[in-house]
């Protein structure tokens, strides 16, 4: 008889291949609006989805987050990555649990998308990955130390997330969600962003009002603590364009107006800057919260 691999898996993680009945919510990417602006469900369910067809534009041009991140969640948790027992929820293509991995945390990853998890298990053959949402945790009670949600918390339900979270975590255990939020202080982003609301009538900076304690947990049962981390990264202009065309309100808009827009958007670029490198600009924004001993 053939043990399943997540058998042996510290983390205690049901070997069951396919994820809960719920609609997926991948993850990665811009918070979603206030609740005075609601996205309908099915648009909702749309934008979810979008990312599985993706998944490899995704993978090359999403940025990664920088090691003062990591060093702030070992200074909240009060304890090195290296050995901690983590689950990286809406995982997606691996990004931030190769960040995990790379720390030496035992680390497995959850997500519910299928070409997501293709590409996943394409970057990090070696890092198990279940399928999964945080609504409903394929893992055991107690067992890990360490949930984190990078770009991804916005995906779930906070109602049956948080207690999904605290059933799984430890005594002492933590979690930890966070978002690449574009800095609009820097007056480039803040044109660009302005662009991007006219054209598909969105609101840019509800990205960042959405990202607070009272959106990440309205039932209070959590204890945050807020960290902001600056980084940057310089690209090729059309390593930015496939970037920000790799977000779900670009996925699901009409293919020919995307298209018009990231070729304008071009233009714009290469006149802030000639030498065709964009210094990509972002605060990280992290929520910590710890469960008690």
């Amino acid at each position: 008889m053939t043990t399943p691999p997540s058998a042996h898996h510290p983390t205690g993680a049901h070997p069951t291949p396919e994820p809960p009945d719920a609609t997926p919510k991948p993850p990665d990417d811009t918070p979603e609006p206030l609740a005075e602006r609601p996205t309908p469900a099915p648009a909702r369910t749309a934008r979810a989805q979008s990312f599985n067809a993706a998944a490899a534009q995704y993978a090359a041009n999403r940025p990664s987050y920088p090691p003062a991140l990591l060093d702030a969640i070992e200074d909240l948790t009060g304890r090195p990555l290296a050995g901690t027992r983590v689950a990286d929820i809406g995982a997606g293509t691996g990004i931030a649990t190769a960040l995990l991995h790379a720390r030496r945390a035992n680390v497995i990853a959850v997500e519910p998308g299928d070409g997501m998890a293709a590409q996943f298990r394409r970057t990090l053959p070696g890092i198990p990955v279940i399928r999964g949402t945080g609504d409903d945790l394929p893992l055991t009670d107690d067992s890990v130390d360490l949930l984190t949600y990078a770009q991804a918390w916005h995906w779930t339900d906070p109602a049956r997330a948080v207690p999904e979270a605290l059933r799984v975590l430890r005594p002492g255990g933590a979690l930890a969600l966070w978002w690449n939020t574009d800095a609009l202080d820097v007056p480039w982003i803040a044109e660009a962003a302005a662009r991007t609301e006219r054209h598909f009538n969105i609101d840019v900076s509800a990205e960042k009002r959405n990202v607070n304690a009272r959106a990440a947990d309205p039932t209070g049962l959590l204890d945050f603590t807020r960290r902001t981390v600056r980084w940057s990264r310089r690209v090729p202009v059309d390593t930015h364009l496939a970037n920000i065309g790799s977000h779900s309100v670009f996925l699901v808009h009409d293919p020919e107006s995307t298209a018009s827009f990231l070729a304008e958007e071009r233009e714009h670029l290469l006149r802030t800057f000639p030498d065709g490198f964009v210094e990509e600009v972002y605060e990280v924004v992290l929520f910590l919260a710890r469960t008690p001993a």
